[in-house]
């Protein structure tokens, strides 16, 4: 008896040591501004086939976390995130801090040696030069340098921080043109699988019928009113409320730049709405078949950071019927990027 119950240690044992297969793939999600309590607050109304509760059912969640820093903006987040420590240590200290020594300030990740990849504008003159240490997807690289990674957001610092210091390959939107670019960091031409995507023009396509809400307005019982005195507007509108008529305010802008010959970031629009979460999932799923990630041997990293949801967050509060009805089809949004 003695004998056999020392085998069964034994192989045991050696199970615990034997290592665990590589996944394929990893998908890193940072939803810029989301609040624990949004989960819970809107729970009735995410539907099961949605992101949300597909995540919490199928994995881990923590409820006694803390930020041991400030301030917690996107560019340090996503610093801790991915390198695993603070400021003091990645040494993104904000979005934008000043330099004692030269006597200046600097953003993020603003690069003036590189040139935009993908349009005329100056929104590609950008990189992880600030960043001071390793991040996860740098140390996958380290360990096989055959292993992608790529990184997807609105926001320039959301893909460029969460990609590391040599990715495959660092994706960001430009307003002026509607399209995703990169930098000269990373290459000297956007691959043909991005050109393809921005030639579809699916930020048009998104912003060409007007913003209502995806369920009945009067079901929006966890928000405000749809009027509040703190909420913004759009150009043209008179109140903040619903319908909000992209389709007429992008006109507006179009037609401001044909009349001044001035070339403002006119797209930006889609930021402040839900279809820029829409627009990223639909550019990480380009990632995903133009890369060919998670079909090799090898580990390969997908970093998607949602930024429209702290872009509504800004513009109404997070009370608002439009941040409530932005985290609705994001649900669907994520859904979508889990059904990949």
């Amino acid at each position: 008896m003695l004998p056999a119950m020392a085998f069964a240690q034994h192989r045991r044992a050696l199970a615990a040591r034997r290592p665990l297969p590589r996944p394929r793939l990893v998908v890193g999600i940072v939803v810029d501004q989301m609040r624990y309590d949004f989960l819970y607050r809107y729970w009735q109304k995410y539907p099961a086939t949605g992101g949300f509760k597909r995540l919490l059912s199928q994995g881990f969640q923590y409820t006694n976390c803390h930020y041991d820093y400030v301030p917690t903006y996107t560019g340090p987040g996503h610093g801790a995130l991915y390198t695993g420590t603070g400021p003091s240590g990645h040494g993104i200290v904000g979005n934008n801090w000043f330099v004692r020594e030269t006597g200046k300030g600097v953003y993020v990740t603003e690069d003036a040696s590189v040139q935009t990849v993908g349009s005329t504008s100056a929104a590609g003159q950008m990189s992880p030069k600030h960043l001071l240490t390793t991040t996860i997807t740098d140390e996958l690289r380290l360990a096989d340098i055959e292993s992608k990674v790529v990184g997807v957001c609105l926001k320039d610092r959301g893909s460029i921080l969460p990609a590391g210091h040599f990715p495959t390959g660092a994706y960001w939107f430009d307003g002026l043109t509607g399209s995703f670019i990169s930098s000269t960091y990373y290459k000297q031409q956007l691959p043909e699988w991005v050109t393809t995507f921005n030639a579809r023009r699916r930020t048009d396509t998104l912003l060409s019928h007007p913003w209502t809400p995806l369920l009945p307005l009067l079901t929006y019982t966890e928000s405000t009113s749809d009027d509040a005195p703190w909420e913004n507007t759009f150009p043209g509108e008179e109140k903040p409320i619903f319908p909000h008529n992209l389709p007429a305010i992008l006109a507006s802008g179009l037609a401001k730049v044909a009349m001044t010959s001035q070339a403002p970031a006119v797209y930006d629009l889609i930021r402040q709405t839900p279809f820029g979460n829409t627009l990223t999932v639909e550019f990480a799923a380009a990632a995903l078949v133009g890369e060919n990630l998670g079909k090799g041997p090898t580990t390969d990293f997908l970093a998607v950071s949602f930024s429209s949801t702290d872009y509504v967050g800004h513009f109404y509060g997070p009370n608002a019927v439009e941040t409530e009805d932005t985290y609705l089809r994001l649900d669907h949004d994520l859904g979508a990027l889990l059904d990949l």
